[in-house]
């Protein structure tokens, strides 16, 4: 499954599991005490992002000063403002995945993942794909 499938599927899942794990945890804990987790997740996860979200911008300005390409810290970037837009989300499913988005050594390990096998993997030419090799190139026709 490619990874468009699979963020499809997670978007169109998400909010019918949250309104799920919702009704069981008001269920068991009483509705004020989950509005309360709900609320003060929500806090903490915004302070993290703050926090987190001036670090990454600190290191990539910190890799352009020095000439490199800042690659990791874009992809890492990226991921924290997934976190902030699961912790947009009412629930406890995205607040979990905000999470993983925002503390630091999940963030990296998952964009070291994504840039090695989702970012910066060479595509494969149709050509080779069926077998056949085309050769690029220019040409200038003279008459």
């Amino acid at each position: 499954m490619n990874i468009s499938r699979w963020f499809l599927f997670a978007l169109l899942s998400l909010p019918i599991l949250e309104i799920y794990v919702l009704v069981k945890l008001i269920g068991a804990l009483g509705f004020l005490l989950t509005l309360a987790l709900l609320l003060g997740a929500a806090a903490f996860g915004m302070s993290l992002l703050r926090v987190q979200g001036f670090s990454t911008l600190l290191r990539v300005r910190q890799a352009l000063e020095r000439g490199e390409l800042p690659a990791l810290e874009m992809v890492e970037s990226g991921l924290v403002a997934a976190g902030g837009l699961l912790l947009l989300i009412p629930g406890f499913l995205s607040d979990i995945l905000a999470l993983g988005c925002l503390i630091p050594a999940i963030r990296h390990r998952l964009a070291l993942h994504l840039l090695k096998n989702h970012i910066m993997a060479p595509p494969v030419p149709e050509s080779r794909a069926r077998g056949r090799i085309t050769i690029e190139g220019e040409f200038k026709r003279e008459d």
